[in-house]
């Protein structure tokens, strides 16, 4: 009795999942926020990186007219978002950017989702702006946007789909009182609040500056929970 020829199909190696299934867009952005840190960390002098604080950080007063410029920092609002003060600081975000970063940029396409990014920066740094106008102390930091993405995040009630090798949130946008019903969103949303209060008090690291306010991520929070709809590419159709 022969046996059946072998089909080539049981020669071909088991795909794996990637150790790193990030999008492009979030790896640029990590790449962007790793490089300007090394940069400044290593590579300028003091009085280059007083020249990039001025030019790059978000500095309230530099808009309340509380400080005399001869320059407009237009771009301060948003490149903020991609300067970070410490070791730690960096690390602390490029990990949440990843985890929140990627399902969404997924879900949105690079485009949306670096739009996402300006809007959720730039209302971080409205927020800042409101409650601490006349502040001469540069605000810095990508945690704005990254809380935009947990926002985001909630309205999808984590539901991610990786059935097609690419982690992406899955379903509709969902109702706020339906977020709001869920005991695990729920959950999140009350320790998202009180590790912003702590790091906020106390830093990132304890004995260690605070980088960033955190009533600046409620501005972007608030943008991501309540407006990802209008990211959404679903939404258009």
């Amino acid at each position: 009795m022969t046996e059946p020829a072998p089909d080539a199909r049981d020669y071909e190696p088991h795909k794996r999942e990637p150790v790193f299934n990030l999008p492009a867009v979030v790896i640029a952005f990590i790449a962007l926020c790793v490089g300007t840190f090394l940069v400044t960390d290593y590579v300028l002098d003091d009085a280059q990186y007083y020249w990039l604080i001025l030019h790059a950080a978000f500095i309230p007063a530099f808009y309340s007219g509380g400080i005399a410029i001869d320059f407009y920092p237009v771009f301060g609002p948003v490149t903020y978002s991609l300067l970070h003060g410490s070791v730690a600081h960096l690390f602390v975000n490029m990990i949440w950017l990843a985890a929140f970063g990627s399902p969404l940029a997924n879900r949105l396409g690079a485009g949306r989702f670096i739009l996402f990014w300006i809007v959720t920066s730039l209302a971080a740094a409205a927020l800042h702006f409101v409650i601490y106008p006349t502040s001469q102390a540069p605000l810095i930091g990508a945690s704005g946007a990254i809380s935009g993405m947990m926002g985001a995040a909630a309205r999808f009630g984590f539901r991610v789909d990786r059935s097609a090798g690419k982690p992406a949130f899955d379903g509709p946008v969902l109702p706020i009182m339906t977020v709001l019903r869920m005991r695990n969103t729920v959950a999140f949303l009350a320790v998202w609040m009180v590790i912003n209060v702590v790091t906020g008090v106390v830093g990132i690291v304890p004995g260690e500056a605070s980088q960033i306010a955190w009533e600046a991520h409620i501005g972007g929070f608030v943008v991501g929970f309540f407006f990802v709809s209008l990211f959404d590419r679903r939404y258009y159709g």
